[in-house]
């Protein structure tokens, strides 16, 4: 009789969990498996020379995390924080090594449990993020979820690439800065 009731508490081997949360309105969701922990929204150190959509860095246990708004990242005004906000730690993958980020939620709502079957493919038209980001879109009632693909959207070399070209600006500027204020110093001496 124990094994006839043993696989009827489990879950398909195609059904997997997701995380979904609210960003500018709109729920997202995320693959438990990335998921390492939620935390309460504290002090976030705002670095100078990141791209806008990094919110700055947090204190995770003496460990420094990159804190990302996605609704910043996704075209949207920049999120506000609430009681209710909180740090989605995850685990990404960049170059074969696992990285933490966190991404900022105004709150999360769930966790859900599809089935590859349950995942409708992303149109091509209507949303506010890049259809490169997403998995797909799940039925949360007569609404849907936009499933992020979140090695994706924290691509650590988007973030690397946004960086170099902050700092290339900035070397570029100072350059400018000191190319006219030795022309100036000529001028002057001339």
């Amino acid at each position: 009789m124990g094994a006839s009731n043993q696989g009827k508490n489990q879950l398909p081997r195609s059904t997997e969990q997701y995380l979904t949360f609210l960003t500018a309105g709109e729920e997202y969701a995320i693959s438990i498996v990335k998921v390492s922990e939620i935390v309460e929204y504290e002090a976030v150190t705002v670095v100078p020379n990141t791209p806008i959509w990094i919110r700055g860095v947090t204190n995770l246990r003496g460990k420094v995390v990159p804190v990302v708004d996605l609704a910043v990242k996704f075209g949207l005004p920049a999120s506000g924080i609430s009681k209710f906000s909180c740090i989605i730690i995850t685990e990404i993958m960049f170059q074969g090594e696992m990285m933490t980020m966190g991404v900022l939620a105004d709150s999360v709502s769930q966790v859900m449990d599809l089935s590859a079957d349950e995942i409708e493919p992303t149109p091509p038209f209507g949303t506010r993020v890049k259809t490169e980001y997403l998995l797909g879109m799940g039925a949360l009632g007569k609404k849907f979820c936009l499933i992020l693909d979140i090695d994706r959207v924290l691509s650590a070399d988007e973030l690397l690439a946004m960086t170099e070209s902050v700092t290339d600006d900035a070397a570029i500027g100072c350059r400018s800065k000191a190319a006219s204020a030795f022309a100036r110093h000529a001028e002057a001496g001339a």
